[in-house]
């Protein structure tokens, strides 16, 4: 997996699973700061526990030792979908968001995935910019499972606190 200032981003262990929502919880702090006290309550309610998320299908990665970040890859009718990344805001741009990124990445590819998506915020500048850099795009006409995963941010406010959108990047085979 990928490897960047000596730390690994490796599959989740079992052992790490209950470290994962308080690791994504720990951004919310950020969201108060850009968005004031009436953050949408979606954004500051308690992360779903790390053994619900590897129940569901598709993987987990982490970095760290022990583990200070994680992106969270999910399958939506067969398709992979970048579902959470958190890094803690201690650890926040140094390369590790992006080195879980490119991670998930080759291994949504290995797994014979043809692209790998997301729903963000076009303007926030850890959100949309970032995933920019990294060579998505915005997906212009969303498939059906990927409108309603859009639909469901709307029913639970999060446009009001900025525009939402479907990013995809296509992952080459070779």
């Amino acid at each position: 997996m990928e490897r960047r200032s000596g730390t690994t981003v490796r599959h989740a262990r079992p052992s790490e699973l209950r470290h994962l929502a308080a690791l994504e919880d720990s951004g919310a702090a950020q969201f108060v700061e850009l968005f004031g006290s009436a953050a949408v309550p979606a954004l500051l309610a308690p992360a779903p526990s790390g053994l619900d998320r590897a129940l569901q299908p598709g993987f987990v990665l982490v970095v760290g030792e022990p583990a200070y970040g994680f992106a969270h890859v999910v399958l939506h009718d067969g398709a992979a979908h970048l579902e959470q990344l958190s890094v803690h805001p201690a650890r926040q741009r140094q390369g590790h968001g992006a080195a879980l990124v490119r991670a998930a990445m080759e291994e949504a590819r290995w797994s014979g995935h043809g692209e790998l998506t997301l729903c963000t915020y076009r303007d926030v500048a850890w959100n949309g910019p970032f995933y920019r850099a990294l060579g998505f795009t915005e997906v212009d006409e969303p498939a059906r499972w990927l409108a309603a995963l859009l639909a469901h941010e709307r029913e639970l406010g999060l446009h009001e606190n900025g525009v939402r959108v479907a990013m995809r990047i296509a992952l080459r085979n070779g």
